[in-house]
């Protein structure tokens, strides 16, 4: 790799961003720690903060977009988007109307929401059962 190969974002932050959206990025940064430390995962609610539009917009950016991209839909769209720093997931939440419900910065390996739980995985056996027991 030569330096023509690293991405580089500047972080500074314009005019119309608050104060309260560098805070974001540093708690980021300390939920990653934990997350390498300890293995414990994080959420930070987005709509649960005092954020305006210019800082997401921001965030957006500074973020950017990472290699994987979710789509789920139940009971409405979701979309799970890594961004460029592996662990940082931007998770979004909309209702059949397509109206934000939730957003919040994953810090995980994996969403929890992608995870299959054990109750499903039991159902899918048994019926994955069914389907090879008349086979010989």
């Amino acid at each position: 790799m030569n330096l023509d190969d690293v991405l580089i974002v500047s972080a500074s932050t314009p005019a119309t961003v608050s104060g309260h959206a560098p805070v974001v990025l540093r708690e980021i940064a300390d939920r990653l720690r934990r997350l390498i430390d300890t293995g414990e995962s994080a959420a930070i609610d987005l709509l649960a903060m005092p954020l305006n539009a210019a800082d997401l917009d921001w965030l957006r950016e500074c973020l950017g977009q990472g290699e994987v991209r979710i789509t789920l839909d139940a009971d409405g769209p979701s979309t799970l988007n890594e961004t460029r720093y592996p662990g940082v997931w931007w998770v979004l939440h909309h209702n059949p109307s397509g109206g934000v419900m939730s957003a919040f910065i994953e810090v995980t390996p994996v969403p929890e929401l992608v995870k299959a739980h054990m109750d499903d995985v039991r159902s899918g056996l048994d019926r994955f059962e069914l389907l090879i027991s008349g086979m010989s």
